[in-house]
């Protein structure tokens, strides 16, 4: 692309040198003219050069100063004008010195609008002084000098300079026929006939003075208010008549006085202006509210508002300061020009603020309306705690009584107050108190626990579920009178480690185990007190066996209403025998279809059955049916399939009306104490008040380490943590293989570091580089980038098994992982034992089967694809295959694979308790062999990173559930960045 022949290139005009040739210097011209109107109402005016002869004789018109710009004559080297206009300086093109070009455009724009109003006829050339507003204009010319620029009369007989300051002050003198304002003008320390003088704005002046045949034009900044202006303005002394002295010494005056200097002269003697004053307005009005607002009045101006901007307020700020600091150390109400308070806001403003406010001095207080005798309560708070039972058998209506100085404190807008933080509250006769007392905080936590605000529109309520929470208010009353009921329930639970023991069901065809048979009979006590829980005992303890057990209980105690049991697909026919097997009386039917398949509603089903089973699939599908039938226990079987709130699963468990729920899981938290929650919501309703409140209160101190400002962080963590377990401990039950089940036989677990040889570790290091830069880049927002993120973490952990995984050109590559694996299985092999291999991906698992069909290795496999999970898993029991291949998700519950010894965990994942699921498939009640667990970690890969994130997991789930000290984090993306980390 070119430029046009006839214009030069965009970057020759941008880009140009200055000018080579020689730059001509500018002055600026000064010339007091004179201005006079021809007789035509709409002639222009005229100018001219006012005269050493005119200003003698006076006959000098409207006087005002002319500016320019002036030019140095190559010729004679004197200032002319004839080559100059302010147009031509301000569209220069490199012929005037540039940095003069400057100021005077600055000064262009500084003064335009007195070119614009100085009515010239040649208004192209001059801008006009005295009109110039800007504060700009004095220190822009005085910096006019210091770059070479001088200022020159323009005239050939004037003279011209400027100083730097000037002083004006008014002069106020009379006699019996008024008051006469002369102005008193010093200029350099030197004192100048005020008719000399002009105002240049409100900024500064100047000065003339005849010395011979020449003009002196003198220029000075100076602060003039409106008095001295006025006189300057006029040329001459103002009068004020005798008749309207007072009205001037009322209203102009004292306005004056403020603003400018003022003294009196010819032995007049002024009075003390008054000084300017602050008023408060408060009108009150009925429903305890009052407007107010503060203003100034300023003598001779009137009102303004309190933060208003005007000069006269310039010496008030120590009055503004006392004002503020007097309603400040009144009380908490803050501080504010203007406002409508309301309730105990205004109770506090009229009984606090306003006594405050009369102290100080220079304000005063203007009330309209009639505001009520308001006065604070100062004593403690005595506190009284009683329940009564309702018609709804999960809640009791909880009586709060508080007195304070002996003023009964109604519940309602007490709780209210609490609920919403108010700092205060307002009672209906005008007494008001504080609500930061340490009883009345203790309060708000405890209602905070029981239940949102939207939960107790009805009253105050506290769930039978809440017992735990009971004792912390009887704690905090100084009386308690608790509904019989609730007595009896409260007092079995606080015995709940000693719950009575019940001999099993006759219907019961098993053997149970001392700790099966404590399960059992804590279930039973919860049914009795129909109260739902968590079964969290360790896998392979035999949950399934303890709950059939209850339900076989519940019906030969007189229950007729169905069970059901909801559980994952692939254990659903484990329910269905294990019930045949050891409760034959109970009647079960498995719902495995929706109603419209199977061609029988639900409630058809449900009715010819002791026992219903069915699965999570077919409950989210059927929420209405299943929601619609009364059901008399709930069980909920790997309950972590509804450990998300937000899903639609949830909801469904959530709609099913039921005597109670229970979960039955041995993970009932994996990743965060909100799946705990999350499980508690549906078998204890109301046992912690809300999602909301649980994050605030136990997940942000326990999980992520923020407590209060005023907490430190390892103690108030602890404390939060010792809370939790006592509130969730009648509720939950867990034990432990190690601590029920010692004739188990040792388990043996290693971590088997595999190194990767070097071309797959050069492969490894060149991916792990590319995805770290895209995922760091990510994590600010990890929420929107979550699937992107993962993928890359899946690729890098795919990546450390086998490089074939990612790319089939790189089968060559091999894995040293599968080396491993097989190295060890052909020893497994050899001394007649059995393998389970776990792997999460079955791609992977793909390239193990290929090796062993290599080495002649016969083996079973069951991922999510396999058709004939039960003739598969019969097959490996009955069979003599060494090797079980298991995809992680498949295998992770309802198995019983006793018949191995050895665990092979290819690839670690996120969650340990996935790994634990897969280890309990053999080491569980019927193992009679040791078993060995290996864990195959690629060493320096993502595993290891996994590996560290899965401790910190399980230290979260001990904490919480056992008793190891707490020390756990959530999954963030700080854990991610970890990921990522070298070192």
């Amino acid at each position: 692309m070119t430029a046009p022949a006839d214009r030069p290139s965009p970057w020759r005009a941008a880009l140009a040198a200055p000018s080579a040739g020689p730059q001509v210097p500018l002055a600026l011209g000064v010339e007091l003219r004179s201005r006079e109107r021809s007789a035509g109402a709409w002639s222009a005016a005229k100018a001219q050069t006012a005269t050493a002869r005119m200003l003698a004789r006076g006959t000098a018109g409207d006087l005002q100063v002319g500016l320019r710009p002036l030019s140095r004559s190559a010729a004679t080297g004197g200032w002319i004008r004839s080559d100059v206009s302010w147009d031509v300086v301000r569209r220069a093109s490199g012929r005037f010195d540039p940095e003069h070009v400057r100021w005077f455009r600055e000064l262009y724009g500084i003064a335009h609008d007195a070119r614009l109003l100085g009515g010239y006829t040649d208004a192209s050339d001059w801008l006009t002084l005295d009109t110039v507003e800007s504060r700009h204009l004095w220190a822009h010319l005085a910096a006019a000098e210091g770059i070479g620029i001088p200022l020159v009369p323009v005239a050939k007989d004037h003279d011209v300079s400027l100083v730097a300051q000037a002083a004006v002050d008014v002069a106020l003198s009379g006699d019996g026929e008024g008051l006469r304002l002369d102005a008193r003008v010093s200029i350099a320390g030197a004192e100048v006939p005020a008719s000399t003088v002009r105002p240049v704005a409100r900024t500064g002046l100047y000065a003339y003075a005849l010395e011979g045949p020449r003009v002196r034009l003198t220029l000075a900044p100076a602060a003039l208010g409106d008095a001295a202006h006025a006189v300057l303005a006029a040329a001459a002394p103002i009068f004020v008549p005798a008749g309207e002295v007072d009205e001037f010494l009322r209203d102009a005056y004292p306005r004056m006085a403020r603003r400018e200097p003022v003294r009196a002269a010819g032995g007049l003697t002024l009075p003390r202006p008054e000084q300017v004053s602050l008023v408060l307005v408060a009108a009150f009005a009925a429903g305890d509210v009052v407007d107010y607002r503060f203003e100034w009045v300023l003598p001779g101006t009137g009102r303004v508002p309190f933060d208003a901007a005007h000069p006269e307020l310039d010496d008030a700020s120590a009055l503004r300061s006392a004002t503020v600091q007097a309603w400040t150390d009144a009380g908490e109400l803050p501080f504010a020009a203007a406002a409508r308070l309301r309730g105990v806001d205004t109770a506090e403003f009229a009984a606090q603020v306003l006594p405050a406010l009369e102290e100080v001095e220079g304000l005063r207080i203007e009330v309209t309306g009639a505001p009520k005798r308001y006065r604070e309560l100062g004593g403690d708070p005595r506190i009284t705690v009683s329940t009564v039972e309702t018609t709804d058998r999960d809640w009791f209506d909880l009586g709060v009584l508080v007195e304070i100085d002996g003023r009964r404190i109604p519940f309602t807008p007490l709780f209210t107050a609490l609920a919403l933080r108010r700092k205060k509250l307002l009672l209906s006769d005008g007494r008001y108190f504080s609500l930061a007392h340490p009883a009345l905080d203790r309060l708000r936590e405890l209602i905070d626990e029981a239940a949102e605000l939207d939960e107790w529109e009805t009253g105050p309520r506290i769930s039978r579920y809440q017992l735990p929470l009971w004792s912390e208010f009887e704690d905090l009353a100084d009386e308690a009178a608790p509904a019989v009921a609730w007595r009896e329930t409260a007092s079995a639970l606080r015995e709940v480690a000693g719950v009575e023991a019940i001999a099993p069901p006759p219907g019961l065809r098993a053997e149970l185990r001392p700790y099966q048979r404590d399960g059992c009979s804590w279930l039973a006590f919860l049914w009795r007190h129909r109260l739902g829980g968590i079964l969290a005992d360790d896998m392979g303890l035999g949950k399934t066996l303890q709950v059939l057990a209850l339900l076989q209980h519940a019906r030969e105690t007189g229950e007729t209403r169905p069970f059901l049991v909801v559980a994952p697909t692939s254990v659903l026919a484990t329910w269905r025998d294990e019930a045949a097997r050891f409760t034959p009386e109970l009647r079960v039917r498995i719902a495995g279809e929706t109603s419209a398949k199977a061609g029988t509603p639900l409630a058809v089903v449900a009715a010819d059955a002791d026992l219903v089973v069915t699965s999570y699939a077919l409950l989210r599908l059927g929420d209405d049916e299943f929601g619609g039938i009364d059901w008399a226990i709930v069980v909920l079987d790997e309950a972590q399939f509804v450990k998300n709130p937000q899903t639609r699963l949830y909801r469904a468990a959530k709609r099913l009306r039921a005597e109670i729920v229970l979960a039955v899981t041995g993970t009932p938290l994996e990743n965060s104490l909100v799946e705990l929650w999350t499980l508690l919501s549906l078998t204890s309703p109301g046992l912690f008040a809300s999602g909301r409140r649980f994050r605030e209160e136990y997940v942000k101190p326990i999980e992520q380490g923020k407590v209060p400002e005023n907490e430190e962080g390892g103690p108030y963590r602890a404390k939060r943590l010792d809370r939790l377990r006592r509130r969730i401990r009648p509720f939950v039950l867990r034990r432990t293989k190690e601590l029920v089940a010692p004739e188990l036989p040792e388990r043996q677990e290693q971590e088997v570091r595999v190194e990767l040889p070097a071309a797959h570790r050069a492969r490894y290091d060149i991916v792990l580089q590319r995805e770290r830069r895209k995922v760091l880049g990510l994590l600010d927002d990890l929420d929107r980038n979550r699937f992107i993120v993962f993928r890359s973490l899946t690729l890098l952990r795919m990546l450390a098994l086998a490089p074939a995984l990612i790319d089939p050109a790189d089968a060559r590559l091999g894995s040293s992982k599968i080396e491993a694996l097989l190295e060890r299985v052909d020893e497994v092999a050899a001394e007649g034992h059995r393998a389970l291999v776990f792997s999460q991906f079955t791609s992977f698992l793909d390239l193990v089967e290929r090796e062993l069909d290599a080495r002649d290795i016969s083996y079973v496999r069951l991922d999510g694809s396999t058709r004939r999970r039960e003739q598969v898993i019969a097959g490996f029991r009955d069979g003599d295959q060494p090797v079980f291949l298991i995809s992680l998700k498949a295998g992770g519950f309802g198995l019983t694979l006793t018949e191995a010894d050895h665990v092979f965990l290819l690839d670690p994942w996120w969650n340990p308790a996935a790994e634990a699921q897969a280890v309990d498939r053999t080491h569980r009640i019927g193992q009679t062999r040791p078993v060995n667990v290996y864990r195959l970690i690629a060493a320096g890969t993502i595993e290891e990173k996994v590996l560290e994130l899965q401790q910190r997991k399980a230290r979260l789930f001990r904490s919480v559930m056992d008793d190891d000290e707490l020390f756990a984090q959530a999954l963030t993306a700080d854990d991610i960045r970890g990921l990522f980390e070298t070192g």
